[in-house]
C-alpha cells in the first residue's frame, strides 16, 4: 500500500503524534510519500529522509489512499490537493473538535492495523463548485464543507440577493451568507444556527449570519439546484471564503454554486460512522450502543 502524509505544520507541540504514525506506518511496511512542507516540518524535527510531492500539487495517482494528520482545517486542506483523483482520505484528530478528522491520537495503532487490513470503508461526499460572473474564482473552486460570503471587518451589512434557479430566494440583509454541505454542517453553519444535516443527504443548505430581519431562518434545498448570490455593499467590497480559502470581490459580482462533478472519499474506521462521532463530538450523552 502506498500512502500519502499530510499533516499540521503549525503544531509542534504535538510531534508525538506524528512520530506515532510514522512509526507504525514503517511497522506495517507501508510505502510513504509526504506532502513537502508536512516533510520539512517532520525533518526539522525527527531529520528523517522522505519521499515528497510538491505543495499545491496534486497527490500522485498512484497512491492508495491519504491520512491527514491535524483537525478538519487540514482535512480540508487535503481535500483541496487530494482534488478528483479519488483518493479517500483518513483523518487523525490532533486538533479540538475533529468531526471530519475523527480518529483520536491515542487509537493510532489500532486504526492503521485495520486500514492494513481492509477494514474500513469510505463515504462520499458531495463539494461545492463556486464561479464568479461564469469564471473561475483565483483560488481553488471547490469547497467540501461550505461556502460563506462576508462582509469586510467593519463594513455596514451587506446585501445577498439569492437566487435558487430561476427564483428569488429573498435579499438577505446580514453580515455575510454560507452555503454549506451536509459535511460542512457540523462547522460555520452550525456556529450560526444551521441544523445538522446527515452526509449522505443531497441537499445544500442556506444559512444566514447575523441577519437584520430576526425571522430568517436557515433553508435546505436539493443539491441539484444552482444558487446565484449577488452582493451589494457600502463598501464596495465583499469576501468569498471557500472552506476557509477567503479571497476579496467587488460589489456586483455574482457568485454562482452548484453541485461539484465530483466527491471526496472519507475513510470511516473503527466503527466511526456519523452518529457516533455526533454523539461524542457533540457530548449528547450516550455511548456508541445507544446508551
Amino acid at each position: 500500500m502506498k500512502i500519502a502524509l499530510f499533516g499540521n505544520v503549525h503544531q509542534a507541540e504535538k510531534n508525538r503524534y506524528v512520530s506515532a504514525v510514522l512509526r507504525r506506518l514503517e511497522q506495517l511496511g507501508v510505502e510513504i510519500v509526504v506532502e513537502e512542507k508536512f516533510a520539512d516540518f517532520i525533518s526539522s524535527h525527527f531529520h528523517l529522509q522522505l519521499v515528497t510531492f510538491g505543495t499545491g500539487q496534486y497527490v500522485p495517482r498512484d497512491a492508495d489512499l491519504a491520512i491527514s494528520v491535524g483537525g478538519d482545517g487540514t482535512f480540508l486542506g487535503t481535500a483541496a490537493q487530494i482534488g478528483s483523483t479519488g483518493i479517500p482520505i483518513l483523518g487523525i484528530n490532533t486538533g479540538h473538535l475533529g468531526m471530519l478528522a475523527d480518529i483520536s491520537p491515542e487509537d493510532i495503532d489500532q486504526a492503521l492495523e485495520l486500514l492494513l487490513l481492509g477494514q474500513y470503508t469510505v463515504e462520499q461526499r458531495r463539494l461545492i463548485q463556486v464561479s464568479k460572473n461564469g469564471d473561475p474564482l483565483r483560488t481553488y473552486p471547490f469547497a467540501l464543507n461550505e461556502v460563506a460570503v462576508l462582509k469586510h471587518d467593519v463594513s455596514s451589512l451587506i446585501e445577498i440577493r439569492t437566487m435558487v434557479g430561476d427564483e428569488l430566494l429573498a435579499k438577505y440583509l446580514a453580515d455575510g451568507l454560507i452555503v454549506c454541505t451536509p459535511t460542512g454542517s457540523t462547522g460555520y453553519s452550525l456556529s450560526v444556527g444551521g441544523p445538522v444535516i446527515e452526509p449522505r443527504s443531497n441537499t445544500f443548505c442556506i444559512s444566514a449570519v447575523a441577519p437584520h430581519s430576526l425571522t430568517v431562518r436557515p433553508v435546505i434545498l436539493c443539491d441539484d439546484v444552482e444558487i446565484r448570490l449577488c452582493v451589494k455593499s457600502r463598501s464596495h467590497n465583499f469576501l468569498i471564503s471557500v472552506d476557509g480559502r477567503s479571497d476579496s470581490y467587488p460589489d456586483g459580482t455574482e457568485i454562482t454554486l452548484r453541485r461539484a462533478p465530483y466527491t471526496v472519499g472519507v475513510v470511516k474506521i473503527m466503527h466511526r460512522l456519523f452518529f457516533d462521532t455526533l454523539r461524542e463530538k457533540m457530548m449528547w450523552g450516550a455511548d456508541r450502543r445507544g446508551r
